[in-house]
């Protein structure tokens, strides 16, 4: 009689689940958990919060926002972003209705996830959302230097930098030295590459607080109540006026989740597992903090510090959260003595290194590059002078104003030479120009010979009309216009005309194709202007490319257009299937490019980029190639791809999800295998050995226009800015 003993059993899915958590999610929780506690003890300090109600906060943020969130490896907890707004409200409505705004402002956010429109907080601009963290952080850095000084915070920036002098002068040598060693660890500790992996606010906490409790016994201590569960304070209704009270919910509510999506969308370039569902971690933080608001805790927000710690220290799922904040509410009720030790400037110099690192040079530099660069700092000063709301809102209205003057920037000019007028119109062409476009048009005299050279990133229908009218005007007075219509075209349908290539979709079997080809040089040659002097310089200079792109001769696959790249950046090879036949199969055109590229050259990469929908893959399945014919000789070189890819399993698309057909799962297989026959040419062996070179692979899916890498292992597909991010991770180890 069979037996039914296996009915019993757990799924294998769930022991695997269960091997995982044990494995990685419980040790990355007692790593957070440890660095969780004097951060979320200093966030509290600093906001004037209670102490408890920063440890209450990091619980939930822990439990609740872990287990209902949409970001399965973000940590949310009370946040350094969220520091000035709290210091705000406790001093204007007390920390009693300060909890019953941050309950209502947890409701809000549960709104804005059911109704969708919670990702809308991304689109605000990055100068914006940069800028305030940076205010915010300058006015934490500047505050909790007054308590690492032996001090009290003031209440504004201006009145902390009037009162520092005297508190620099002032006599705390023992708070100045427990808070100096406690900058000092936290900026060098992450620099010594064997010990970085323990966090370095804990190392510093519990250095300075051993210190302290030899050599310092009368430094300011942290100061719990003795039941802790007994004596928090709870949610009160704010007193006040309507909007000002609905000002500070929205207020919370806006800052908890901008922040809360950005760190999330942060931490998905840090790991290749599950993406998150936006609006369902604002629903999971609405949560959290409807009910940390109800326990007397502080705001919680997903943190950047804590999330990137726990995918550092290996967690795989949200279980990795929801345990650190069971930790810290075991380790509070059990062990709260402990946390009496820790002396106040140790909490304050870890604050002050997180304000500072909330200015990020690479921020700048990005927004620099970008002419962003006043927006942040104007909105940075505004926060930290001001105030969040008010500075957030001069920032975005600079940003407001900003695009509506790039909207109405366009260079319109008229000059005439040997009897023939050209019009020059440069930038963006909308309506706020078209008084300017037509004074200078009117400017040009009646029956002249006109050419109108039009290079814009975008041409509204009030700009259109106002040309296209001019020109009919012009043309019924007796003068004559040359007109580039694709470019006018191009612009219309905001196609910049001063990409590269004015390129057009062919029309499939067109009666003269000559003409057509002809028009194209044309259309090439009246916008070459632009890329002229690039090309000069590398026909004087000489060919230096870094990468040789080996590809199919499909007609739909364009390399420049799939990697962003120019005249002379790729060292092209395209045949049949993107094939590349072992070193000595006899493809002498083949070879001669790979050593070429190699060893004169001297490339730093070699692409083997196949793509969806191939015909040479499709053939060598149907074996539908002429008997004895070329194509038929070079297809037996795909043979090997074939045998790898009956081997292999189902793959799947790393975006949609959707298991891919064979032959494109061949021309995938395809790829990898010829990453390996690149290892046959010993000049290829050699320069990857050595470190000068690095072989890639790319699969370009064309119905979808995305490209994706190909790994030589499973799961084969992978989206490029998750293994991206895989990269940037080992370096940084």
């Amino acid at each position: 009689m069979p037996t039914m003993s296996t009915s019993h059993s757990p799924p294998t899915s769930r022991i695997t689940s269960l091997r995982s958590i044990l494995h990685h999610d419980l040790p990355a929780s007692l790593v957070v958990f440890l660095i969780a506690i004097p951060l979320s003890l200093g966030i509290a300090a600093a906001s004037g919060a209670p102490l408890i109600a920063g440890l209450v906060a990091a619980v939930v943020g822990g439990v609740v926002a872990g287990a209902l969130g949409g970001s399965p490896l973000q940590v949310s907890g009370p946040a350094a972003g969220l520091t000035v707004v709290v210091a705000g409200l406790v001093g204007q409505f007390g920390w009693a209705a300060t909890a019953g705004i941050t309950c209502a402002a947890g409701l809000v956010q549960i709104l804005l996830g059911v109704t969708r429109i919670g990702r809308l907080a991304l689109s605000l601009s990055p100068a914006v959302v940069h800028g305030m963290l940076a205010g915010i952080g300058v006015t934490i850095a500047v505050q909790q230097l007054h308590v690492v000084l032996g001090g009290q915070a003031q209440s504004s920036l201006i009145a902390n930098l009037v009162a520092l002098p005297g508190r620099l002068v002032a006599h705390h040598p023992h708070s100045v030295l427990v808070g100096v060693l406690t900058v000092a660890l936290m900026l060098v500790w992450p620099r010594i590459p064997k010990v970085k992996v323990v966090p370095a606010p804990l190392v510093a906490v519990v250095v300075v607080t051993a210190l302290a409790a030899v050599w310092m016994p009368e430094v300011t201590r942290v100061n719990l109540p003795d039941r802790p569960l007994q004596e928090l304070i709870l949610p009160a209704f704010p007193h006040g006026t309507p909007w000002a009270i609905a000002a500070a919910v929205l207020t919370v509510a806006l800052v908890a989740s901008v922040e809360s999506l950005l760190s999330a969308v942060a931490v998905d370039k840090l790991h290749n597992g599950k993406r998150s569902n936006l609006d369902r971690e604002l629903i999971g933080q609405g949560a959290a903090n409807a009910i940390s608001g109800a326990l007397g805790g502080m705001p919680v927000t997903g943190v950047i510090v804590r999330s990137s710690t726990n995918v550092a220290a290996g967690a795989k799922s949200r279980a990795s959260a929801i345990l650190h904040g069971i930790w810290i509410a075991a380790f509070v009720l059990a062990a709260g003595a402990m946390l009496e030790l820790i002396p106040m400037a140790a909490l304050a110099g870890v604050l002050l290194v997180t304000g500072l690192r909330l200015v990020q040079l690479a921020h700048i530099r990005t927004l620099r590059r970008h002419d962003e660069l006043l927006v942040y700092v104007v909105t940075a000063a505004g926060v930290a002078v001001l105030g969040l709301a008010e500075g957030v809102l001069i920032g975005l209205a600079l940003a407001l104003v900003r695009v509506l003057y790039r909207l109405s920037r366009a260079t319109v000019t008229a000059t005439e030479e040997n009897g023939e007028w050209t019009v020059l119109i440069r930038g963006t062409l909308v309506f706020l120009g078209v008084s300017s476009l037509i004074r200078t048009l009117r400017s040009i005299p009646t029956g002249a010979r006109v050419r109108v050279d039009l290079s814009v990133d975008h041409l509204d229908h009030a700009a259109y009309e106002a040309i296209d009218d001019w020109r009919r005007g012009h043309i019924d007075r007796g003068g004559s216009v040359e007109l580039n219509r694709m470019a006018f075209r191009a612009a219309l349908r905001s196609t910049p005309a001063r990409r590269l290539l004015p390129w057009k979709p062919q029309v499939i079997a067109a009666p003269d194709q000559r003409a057509s080809m002809l028009d194209g040089i044309r259309a090439f040659e009246e916008s070459a202007d632009q890329i002229r002097p690039m090309l000069a310089k590398l026909a004087a200079d000489g060919q230096r490319p870094t990468q040789l792109f080996i590809t199919c001769a499909d007609s739909r696959i364009v390399p420049n257009m799939i990697t962003t790249t120019g005249p002379g950046d790729q060292f092209c090879v395209r045949n049949v299937g993107n094939l590349v036949p072992p070193d000595g199969s006899g493809s002498n055109s083949v070879d001669a490019a790979i050593e070429y590229a190699v060893e004169v050259l001297g490339v730093r990469s070699i692409v083997v980029c196949g793509h969806s929908h191939c015909g040479a893959a499709a053939a060598s399945l149907e074996a539908n190639a002429p008997a004895g014919s070329g194509l038929q000789n070079w297809l037996r070189h795909l043979e090997p791809s074939v045998r790898r890819a009956v081997g292999m399993p189902d793959i799947v698309d790393p975006a949609t999800g959707v298991k891919l057909s064979p032959a494109d799962k061949l021309s995938v297989a395809n790829v990898a295998v010829q990453l390996s026959n690149l290892r046959s040419f010993a000049c290829v062996r050699k320069a990857e050995a050595e470190g000068r070179l690095e072989l890639i692979g790319l699969w370009f899916d064309i119905g979808a226009a995305a490209a994706r890498l190909v790994l030589e292992r499973e799961p084969y597909l992978v989206r490029a800015d998750e293994e991206l991010a895989t990269a940037s991770r080992h370096s940084a180890s």
